[in-house]
């Protein structure tokens, strides 16, 4: 696999190198660790970290900044960030409030910021965790805590770090991210593989005109191998398994994320949301917000996914909060 690199082993310490480097007015490096801090954060409140697996870039690094999170912790290509250096990005931003965590349901995550929270807990930080599992596709809804989390970090990642920026205590930041976790489902389907950088095979292979619908972020099995089919299909199906999933009723409003998968181009993205709005219209939901972008990808993976947020009069004073970073930034919305 040709990738723009040195040596495997290095690429994530020079990629936040890079990173930092290019953005240095904004961020700064925790001591030797493979995790940042944003410069010019709220000082006085509950403190954001995120983070996880390199390789899904801009996620997590690049939701980091004003009203989104006040440090990211790195871990190596697709792999959980040890427990020490979790430990080490949440003391560079305590502001004695407590320390909120937010990651993606995956049995490493769940294990070392489990530890990181139990070695905060022994430097006297208070801590909370709120784990993203969105991907409906990965489990049936009776096993919810079994299902990964994908594109809808990037919703609960927006409106808990406006939570915290409007100074809730850490138990309310807790209530809201939790609240809007649970009115997310995202459901996604690979094209073509993605790769580890290093690695000269793949992390899957779909033959000839195959797709994988319900493909996870890291080439996990998804529900069913099937053909290659046109957008408005893909999009119809995709849609009918969220509807079900959420029982949307006309008149509710969402915000709503067509998120491409790493090489899948905008203009098939747009293709999609074209098919997508009509939908939505047709059964009378109301779109507050929609993003057609790459936020949360597996490096040169082909597909997309659809996310989706309902939202009530709460989650959309936090969502409509403005913030920025480097990759993501959102103004005020205005009907």
């Amino acid at each position: 696999m040709k990738k723009i690199i040195n040596q495997g082993t290095d690429v994530v310490e020079e990629m936040l190198g890079g990173f930092l480097s290019a953005y240095s007015r904004h961020f700064e490096k925790i001591g030797e660790y493979n995790a940042f801090r944003y410069k010019n954060r709220r000082k006085g409140k509950v403190s954001l970290v995120i983070g996880g697996g390199t390789g899904h870039e801009p996620l997590f690094s690049g939701f980091c900044g004003s009203g989104l999170a006040d440090a990211v912790a790195d871990g190596n290509i697709f792999a959980s960030p040890n427990p020490q250096l979790i430990c080490e990005t949440a003391k560079a931003v305590d502001e004695g409030k407590g320390v909120l965590f937010i990651y993606g349901n995956y049995a490493g995550d769940n294990l070392n910021f489990d530890m990181g929270e139990e070695l905060c807990d022994m430097e006297d930080i208070k801590t909370a965790h709120v784990r993203v599992w969105d991907d409906c596709a990965s489990a049936p809804k009776e096993r919810i805590t079994d299902r990964r989390g994908i594109a809808g970090d990037i919703y609960v990642i927006k409106i808990a770090g406006a939570a915290c920026d409007a100074g809730l205590s850490l138990e309310e930041v807790v209530r809201v991210a939790e609240k809007a976790r649970d009115n997310i489902n995202t459901i996604g389907l690979a094209t073509s593989p993605g790769s580890i950088p290093g690695l000269d095979k793949p992390t899957f292979e779909l033959p000839g005109d195959a797709i994988e619908y319900g493909m996870g972020l890291h080439g996990e099995p998804g529900i069913e191998r099937t053909t290659m089919k046109p957008a408005d299909e893909l999009t119809e199906r995709m849609y009918g398994e969220l509807m079900r999933e959420m029982q949307l009723k006309p008149g509710e409003e969402l915000a709503v994320l067509v998120n491409g998968l790493g090489s899948t181009t905008l203009l098939e993205l747009c293709v999609v949301y074209n098919k997508l709005s009509k939908l939505l219209e047709k059964d009378g939901l109301k779109v507050h917000d929609c993003e057609v972008k790459s936020y949360c990808t597996c490096q040169e993976m082909g597909g997309f996914s659809i996310t989706l947020l309902r939202l009530d009069d709460e989650l959309k004073k936090y969502y409509d909060t403005p913030c920025e970073s480097p990759y993501y930034a959102r103004g005020a919305i205005r009907e």
